[in-house]
């Protein structure tokens, strides 16, 4: 299975156009990043990828703006771990809870949240985090050992990885810089749904 992380900026060409041909494939959800936007900004662009989404019978999962998914009528959001502490009690109206979290113990201590899916990382060296040390598959072992949750991968996971990762207990993979960048959506995409 295949979640989608967005990041417009690294698109060679149009986002929007980029996320329909995503979509077409219906990945398992995508996960509207976008961390440089403000919250308006954010709002616009979310309304925009919920409209495709719906289109294609995709879910989409707000980033962290839990109030812009409630105004849009997206029943998704995904959250870093500390924030779905903090707000736990809050998002009974959501039907889709992903958390970001980074440790087995953070994983844990998810039974009794309200969160449905899990991305740990990162698992492989990535752009995204120039400079820091990926945690490798024992770390993604562990975290779907530390839950009953589904667990995605993400962070430098490839076609050719992928089988890895899967063989650690991973329901599948989170696929960010490989998908906004690529040529072929359809062969991309391919290996992990």
């Amino acid at each position: 299975m295949l979640i989608c992380v967005t990041h417009r900026l690294l698109c060679p060409d149009d986002f929007s156009a980029r996320l329909e041909r995503i979509a077409a494939q219906h990945p398992y959800a995508i996960v509207l990043r976008e961390k440089d936007l403000s919250e308006s900004e954010y709002e616009a662009l979310a309304r925009d990828c919920l409209a495709i989404c719906k289109r294609y019978h995709v879910p989409l999962n707000v980033n962290t703006h839990i109030e812009v998914a409630r105004r849009i009528g997206c029943g998704g959001v995904h959250l870093p771990f500390h924030l779905l502490m903090q707000y736990k009690d809050e998002l009974e109206d959501f039907t889709r809870v992903g958390v970001s979290l980074h440790s087995p113990e953070e994983a844990a201590q998810l039974a009794g949240t309200p969160a449905t899916y899990v991305q740990a990382g990162h698992v492989f060296p990535t752009d995204c985090k120039a400079g820091v040390p990926p945690r490798g598959l024992s770390f993604l072992r562990n975290v779907c050992q530390a839950t009953s949750l589904p667990v995605f991968g993400i962070g430098g996971i490839t076609a050719a990885r992928y089988p890895a990762v899967r063989k650690t207990g991973a329901a599948g993979a989170c696929v960010m810089s490989g998908l906004m960048t690529c040529q072929n959506m359809e062969e991309t995409m391919r290996p992990f749904l």
